[in-house]
């Protein structure tokens, strides 16, 4: 029996995660790539297609790919333009353009947050809420925002960038150019600001040592807090509270159910959801304290952002 696929792509900021995707939300294939956004757009693209043509291979009852859904940094669901993303040198991109001459499909594009965010709404935790906002932590911390059941975005697309509020006056710098955005503090690039800065408070720690590279290692992280190690602990207890000042900001304008966390580094769960909840808690006005649930995806890691994306196109075919 034939069957028809979408090809859901979520582009971050280090990896690429694209998948096969029935109607039902059955991810039939799914791999991940380095994105390598120091390369041109097509460089990308080449090696998706190269990916894409081997996985078809292996299931010969797909008939066809009948459109590609694309969840990525800066994404426009109006203009099909993937605009200055923070952490791609790509400048500004004809993502529809150039993905429908070489797939030669419908293409659709959203923010790699919104599309975690349809992820959810049709296949995730939040089916049956209708206010909602999902937030990813990884590279950055992008998020998407469910408002009245319908996805949020703008007079021009770009409604919902959360983690460029700002939480610090003069703060920390962020990759976007201003300063105090929760970015600089809550996410992996954050992280490892505040890495830097406790080696000047502990330049003997050989646990910082260990953790101050190109890469944080999350597990490494998360081991030695879980052994009670104290700096371990106040790495997290830091960026959760950051990330809580940032989250009272986002409840006290929309009243979420519920903020869901997806990426890399929601992965840490309670070690930095407990003081995120606390710090959000303790900013909000009484009428929202103690309501607002912070989750962790119910989705398979990696697959939100491409259910999302092929949502997109099937959502479309039902209209």
């Amino acid at each position: 029996m034939s069957e028809q696929v979408v090809l859901g792509i979520d582009i971050g900021g280090t990896n690429t995660v694209y998948g096969l995707i029935t109607r039902d939300g059955n991810v039939l294939y799914h791999e991940s790539i380095p994105t390598n956004g120091s390369l041109p757009v097509a460089d990308l693209l080449n090696r998706l297609d190269s990916k894409v043509k081997e996985a078809l291979s292996s299931f010969p009852e797909i008939e066809k790919i009948i459109g590609v859904g694309i969840g990525a940094p800066n994404g426009n669901h109006f203009t099909g333009m993937i605009q200055d993303p923070p952490n791609l040198s790509w400048g500004n991109v004809d993502v529809i353009a150039l993905f429908g001459e070489n797939f030669d499909c419908k293409v659709d594009l959203t923010n790699d947050a919104n599309a975690a965010a349809l992820g959810e709404k049709h296949f995730g935790i939040a089916k049956d809420m209708e206010d909602f906002v999902v937030i990813t932590l990884g590279t950055g911390l992008g998020s998407g925002i469910f408002c009245e059941g319908r996805l949020l975005y703008g007079h021009d697309g770009f409604a919902g960038e959360m983690g460029h509020i700002c939480i610090e006056v003069d703060g920390r710098l962020c990759n976007c150019g201003n300063k105090g955005c929760l970015e600089a503090y809550a996410s992996a690039g954050g992280i490892k600001k505040t890495i830097k800065n406790l080696l000047l408070e502990y330049p003997d720690s050989e646990f910082l040592k260990s953790l101050d590279g190109d890469k944080v290692d999350g597990l490494l992280l998360d081991s030695e807090f879980d052994i009670g190690n104290e700096i371990a602990k106040e790495i997290y207890a830091f960026t959760g509270t950051k990330l809580g000042q940032g989250l009272a900001q986002v409840a006290t304008l929309f009243s979420p159910e519920a903020f869901i966390f997806y990426g890399g580094f929601s992965n840490a769960g309670h070690r930095i959801l407990d003081p995120a909840k606390q710090s959000m808690d303790r900013h909000l006005i009484n009428t929202h304290a103690d309501d607002i649930k912070l989750l962790r995806s119910g989705l398979p890691q990696g697959q939100a952002g491409i259910l999302g994306a092929a949502s997109l196109i099937w959502s479309s075919l039902e209209l």
